[in-house]
């Protein structure tokens, strides 16, 4: 998914789920800074005080997406979480071990990663792990049927591209490959984007598409994105619900009617090729009041002035430098950067190292 349904449709998710304006917001922005939280490694101030933190992505043409481990460490747990074929714990889909990773809607191992987060509600960061376990609990619709890792079960066929191809990044592949890049060889872009659904390019993650493909299989593969991605914001209400109600288990009522058949005319009814587009008209819909609650102006940055790293370190850079050290303020320990990366600290060691083996799934 992109920063439309990320940040603007989660945070209208949330206000559905009773939370105030300020928590939505620090919830969609940190759903959607996973996204962009692309800097890892550690930090320097002037005092001498040190932060390390990690990268929860990577830049689609970054060169670390063909690194293994980096796939592990990032995509894995951040954007095409395992779903064990669909298959409870102690269960193993048929076939090799490729099909326990490959990403399943609401799969079990989504539910019990939703409910580590509402367990671990508590901590300083527990609201922005709830931003972090929604971008990662709505990718397991859009991302369903690839998995996080280099491997032949990504490479897809015969894309069904009637619904306006995606253009702007075959140019950048153009751009990148040279003279190895055929734009009509669609098995080009699946050999050389192995990765999660880089050769199904930005289909996967656009709301209002309803396309075809033929998986690595051969099989006939049909998607109903709009459906899929309400079906996603339904049981992203619930989670949040039962969040707020601090019981992982509660019988709680999800999206009401109106707001669920609002978002359903947005997700269907705004079709620009690119997200940050969308994302401006989701916001004139927040702010017109268009939702039936307040109206409000939602706005998001991830790097620069007004961003959350601008606010806890005072950079301006969008890339970190090894050299850079910057001035400490005490209010760096609770400012909401850093307690961003504390959560995703958080959610990939509960997940790599609890929730995962649970399944018989090693991932780093």
């Amino acid at each position: 998914m992109q920063i439309d349904f990320h940040h603007a449709a989660t945070y209208v998710i949330a206000r559905y789920a009773n939370f105030g304006h300020r928590e939505a917001a620090l919830i969609a922005y940190c759903a959607q800074y996973v996204d962009d939280a692309t800097n890892a490694g550690t930090i320097s101030f002037s005092n001498g005080a040190l932060y390390t933190r990690i990268a929860s992505a990577h830049g689609m043409l970054d060169y670390r997406n063909f690194d293994k481990l980096a796939n592990h460490h990032c995509w894995i747990p951040f954007h095409f979480l395992p779903g064990n074929g669909g298959k409870p714990m102690g269960e193993n889909p048929g076939g090799t071990f490729i099909q326990k990773i490959i990403c399943r809607p609401n799969s079990h191992i989504a539910q019990d990663m939703v409910r580590t987060c509402i367990l671990d509600q508590d901590q300083l960061y527990g609201l922005h792990r709830l931003g972090v376990t929604m971008h990662v609990y709505a990718d397991t619709w859009a991302h369903q049927g690839f998995a996080g890792v280099n491997h032949k079960v990504n490479d897809i066929r015969a894309l069904d591209d009637q619904d306006n191809p995606d253009e702007g990044f075959l140019d950048r592949l153009k751009d990148y490959f040279g003279d190895r890049f055929d734009r009509a060889a669609s098995k080009f872009v699946g050999d050389a984007l192995p990765l999660g659904h880089g050769a199904a390019l930005s289909y996967p993650d656009t709301p209002y598409l309803e396309w075809s493909y033929r998986d690595a299989n051969g099989n006939k593969v049909k998607r109903d994105n709009p459906a899929a991605f309400l079906e996603a914001a339904e049981q992203m209400c619930i989670a949040m619900q039962r969040y707020r109600v601090r019981n992982p288990d509660a019988k709680v009522p999800g999206l009401p009617e109106e707001g669920r058949k609002k978002i359903d005319s947005l997700l269907r009814g705004i079709t620009d090729t690119k997200g940050e587009e969308r994302h401006k008209q989701w916001l004139q819909h927040i702010h017109e009041g268009f939702f039936g609650f307040p109206a409000v102006k939602l706005e998001y940055r991830a790097k620069s002035i007004g961003s959350w790293k601008y606010e806890a370190t005072g950079t301006r850079r969008h890339k970190d430098k090894s050299s850079d050290s910057f001035e400490y303020h005490p209010s760096f320990l609770g400012s909401d950067w850093k307690l961003f990366h504390d959560a995703i600290w958080a959610h990939r060691f509960d997940l790599i190292h609890d929730i995962l083996p649970r399944y018989g799934i090693c991932a780093a």
